[in-house]
């Protein structure tokens, strides 16, 4: 059992870590897309002028991720492996 607890703990802790890495990393290519599509519609305009607005745009794509279904379907990063793991006790034990 203390095994077990262990396992858990150490699992908890290491699939928390890659949740928070893949986030981090959808965010930045989220914002890097952005950022380079504002850059493409606006590629005239001199460097500096539309900073607000440019800032406005970002964050507004931004808020619109968080409520995106990548940002939710990023949550399986904490349900497939939990499912794996009970279906291999599962087929070791009982088959």
């Amino acid at each position: 059992m203390i095994g077990f607890v262990r396992l858990a703990i150490v699992g908890i802790i290491g699939l928390t870590a890659i949740y928070f890495i893949v986030s981090l990393y959808s965010r930045s290519v989220r914002r890097e897309k952005l950022e380079k599509r504002w850059d493409a519609a606006h590629e005239n305009a001199p460097l500096g002028a539309d900073d607000p607005a440019r800032n406005a745009y970002i964050e507004d794509g931004m808020a619109s991720y968080e409520g995106s279904l990548r940002k939710k379907l990023i949550l399986l990063i904490f349900v497939l492996p939990v499912v794996a793991v009970i279906a291999l006790v599962y087929l070791n034990n009982f088959s």
